[in-house]
């Protein structure tokens, strides 16, 4: 994964200390910190956050106290569900293929039985073969990502309307 070039993190004491200082000089880390009153600055984080807290809501139904038990499994849910803005998971994204379910594993689908098949050279070229097009489909997310963009701005920008407003008049 190697070290970040940036970190954006809350203002939590977590982050503003010494230690994370230490840190952040050592490996030349730049680290920002979202507005204090406007935690949505950080909004990727933010969306991702609502995303896991949905899933835990619905998965940590008994003890709540317990949600630390269904994190990994809701983050494994959050990296392998395709996203409609990308058409991709974001597990594919980053690895160039798609995860191995655990099931997959017990009952070995079509994709885990060619892989057995495979001796290591021809493995070995398959897999560099899908990591060389690996930057075609990032190339191909990130276009999808900026339509979809565009179709939600369009779609918001529908509802607004132009209202003029004067000297004198009144408004909430």
């Amino acid at each position: 994964y190697g070290i970040p070039q940036i970190i954006i993190s809350d203002n939590g004491t977590s982050f503003k200390n010494e230690e994370v200082r230490e840190l952040c000089n050592k490996f030349k880390i730049s680290h920002h910190t979202a507005s204090l009153y406007y935690p949505q600055a950080n909004g990727q984080a933010e969306a991702t956050n609502k995303t896991l807290k949905a899933i835990l809501l619905k998965t940590v139904k008994e003890n709540k106290r317990d949600w630390h038990l269904k994190l990994y499994p809701a983050l494994w849910a959050h990296r392998t569900s395709i996203r409609t803005p990308t058409g991709a998971t974001p597990f594919s994204l980053v690895f160039g293929s798609e995860a191995v379910l655990p099931l997959e594993v017990e009952i070995p689908s079509l994709r885990i039985s060619l892989q057995g098949i495979l001796d290591e050279d021809a493995y070995r070229e398959a897999r560099l073969s899908q990591l060389e097009s690996l930057d075609e489909a990032r190339l191909d997310a990130e276009q999808r990502h900026r339509v979809y963009a565009d179709r939600m701005c369009r779609q918001y920008n529908k509802k607004v309307y132009e209202r003029d407003i004067y000297e004198g008049d009144l408004v909430l």
